[in-house]
């Protein structure tokens, strides 16, 4: 199943600082709770695909809104030091958005969200002008349900993406306002490679089996459907009908990021020239690697060490997306 090869990549997203806290099994108010660590780590849908594409040797510029403060100088500092170009970051008096991850100890997650600057990102939609978009080819837009100006300008965004020249991609993200198809699905036109989760693909398709919802979203016009199955791997609906790709087995510690460092390794397998089958395999190692340290970007090893990694690793049993239906 090949792929078009993709260059560099102009990401418009949130950077985050994270908080995460583990393990956390249970809250009862008034009381202490002892937990084994409390870390700082970069976080963002923006920043995490990001810094991916940048570790993973991917051209990458990214596009968000964040705090004239310390946070915000540590993951631009590591942005940068991966080669994400951070020049067009615009810095806001609002405080860097902000997460409290409370993980448990099978690596699932509860978020506490401030957005901060994310309120005050994008209110008009983005110019691709020469300049911006100078040595790229390609633009993700990363969770517009986390920046609320641009639920507004989402479709127009990927729209002025296409007329520049680029190819487009959108991670749907969670919806915590629960308009999901009312705001995304005028996007879906416009979209080349759909990037949701399993129960994220269902919210927006309004069906509970996540093959029936992907091949939904495709009819709504979404050209292709990755659908993030997290241990169970991934699935692939294109033109040419459904591929199931296995994940590997890995001790997962902290399901933070996971979905956007998968996309990352996604859009970077296509910038090596790989097919759609060694993309979305290569994008399950990233994810694997990402769950295996605690923060969303710890775990990431540059291309040819996660191919070396992929090689060694022992795959996880499959289970079909039409059994991984949301609860």
């Amino acid at each position: 199943m090949p792929a078009a090869v993709l260059g560099g990549v102009l990401c418009a997203g949130n950077l985050v600082h994270d908080v995460v806290v583990r393990p956390v099994e249970s809250l009862a108010w008034n009381t202490t709770a002892w937990v084994d660590s409390i870390e700082q780590h970069m976080g963002g849908n923006g920043a995490s695909t990001s810094y991916a594409l940048g570790i993973l040797g991917v051209p990458v510029r990214l596009l968000a809104t964040v705090g004239r403060d310390s946070p915000a100088d540590l993951w631009l500092t590591r942005l940068a030091g991966v080669g994400v170009d951070v020049g067009a970051v615009v810095r806001s008096p609002a405080p860097t958005p902000a997460t409290v991850a409370l993980v448990n100890s099978r690596g699932d997650r509860f978020f506490l969200h401030r957005a901060g600057a994310s309120r005050e990102a994008f209110t008009d939609p983005i110019e691709f002008s020469p300049e911006l978009a100078r040595g790229l080819s390609h633009f993700h837009l990363a969770n517009p349900f986390a920046l609320p100006h641009m639920r507004r300008h989402a479709r127009q965004v990927l729209r002025r993406a296409r007329a520049a020249g680029l190819s487009t991609s959108l991670d749907t993200g969670w919806d915590h306002s629960g308009r999901w198809l009312e705001d995304l699905g005028p996007c879906l036109p416009e979209t080349d490679l759909l990037f949701p989760n399993a129960e994220e693909a269902c919210r927006l398709a309004g069906l509970e089996d996540v093959a029936a919802a992907a091949t939904r979203l495709r009819e709504l016009g979404a050209a292709s459907v990755i659908v993030k199955l997290g241990a169970a791997g991934c699935e692939l609906f294109t033109e040419e009908g459904r591929l199931p790709v296995p994940a590997f087995h890995v001790e997962a510690q902290d399901t933070t990021g996971a979905g956007d460092c998968f996309v990352g390794g996604f859009l970077a397998a296509l910038h090596r020239g790989r097919d759609w089958l060694d993309a979305a395999r290569f994008a399950n190692a990233v994810a694997a690697l990402s769950v295996e340290r605690l923060g969303a970007t710890t775990g990431l090893r540059p291309f040819d060490e996660t191919e070396a990694w992929m090689a060694q690793a022992r795959p996880a049993p499959y289970s079909s997306a039409s059994r991984n239906r949301p609860k």
